[in-house]
């Protein structure tokens, strides 16, 4: 196996299609902080501690929809939390957030022991929250 050339994902750049409401359900709903933001392209710089996000305001009134099926690009954004208990709670707060949509609740991904959901952020973006005990 060769050697990488690189040290890991410095940031991801999400395009999302109303920076606010991304922006508080990242912050207020999953507890990440703004450390920094583009008033001129509006976006916004945030993080949990262990990972960046830039989200960027669509620049278009109609953006088109998330498809992971069909656009080259992102599939989802996979975040990891520390117990099942703590997906858990941390579903039951995503699930009923303004604007977002659960494509599935906690179970097992595939024959486990990892568990997951999937929901997609007022944005319009999918997310994964996972626990894997392994």
């Amino acid at each position: 196996m060769s050697e990488a050339k690189t040290l890991g994902i410095d940031h991801l750049g999400l395009t999302v299609e109303d920076l606010m409401l991304s922006l508080s359900f990242f912050t207020d709903c999953l507890g990440w902080e703004q450390f920094g933001g583009n008033p001129d392209y509006p976006s916004a710089y945030i993080t949990d501690g262990t990972s960046k996000l830039t989200l960027w305001q669509a620049k278009t009134d109609t953006p088109t929809g998330f498809d992971r099926h069909n656009n080259i690009g992102l599939h989802h954004v996979a975040l990891k939390v520390e117990s099942e208990e703590a997906l858990n709670a941390l579903f039951d707060a995503v699930k009923d957030w303004p604007d977002v949509k659960v494509e599935f609740a906690p179970e097992f991904s595939g024959k486990g022991p990892k568990i997951h959901c999937m929901v997609y952020e007022p944005g319009g973006n999918r997310l994964e929250l996972s626990y894997d005990p392994r």
